[in-house]
């Protein structure tokens, strides 16, 4: 299952939470490299939007737990369909 996440972190100075924002690229540095994340990008100002390819809803519960205990935030969920399946279904396939 491929989702798109956009968080939105608690509105804090910069400085008070550069440490976690360290702590974050730690956390999602290993999914990075498993393919679980797919990928992770900075947005202008604050939060990232990542892409994940999970099993199941529980495990991106589970990972979107982990997420706000290191940056706590709210979350814009989206279910994707990958291109290949998209393109396919387009073909009547």
């Amino acid at each position: 299952m491929l989702f798109l996440v956009i968080s939105h972190p608690r509105p804090e100075r910069p400085s008070e939470v550069a440490s976690s924002r360290q702590a974050y690229w730690g956390w999602i540095e290993p999914k990075l490299a498993s393919g679980e994340a797919r990928s992770a990008y900075p947005r202008v100002g604050r939060g990232v939007a990542a892409t994940f390819e999970v099993p199941s809803n529980e495990r991106l519960h589970i990972l979107l737990t982990e997420w706000a205990e290191i940056i706590p935030a709210t979350f814009d969920v989206y279910p994707l369909v990958d291109t290949e399946s998209a393109k396919a279904a387009l073909k009547g396939t």
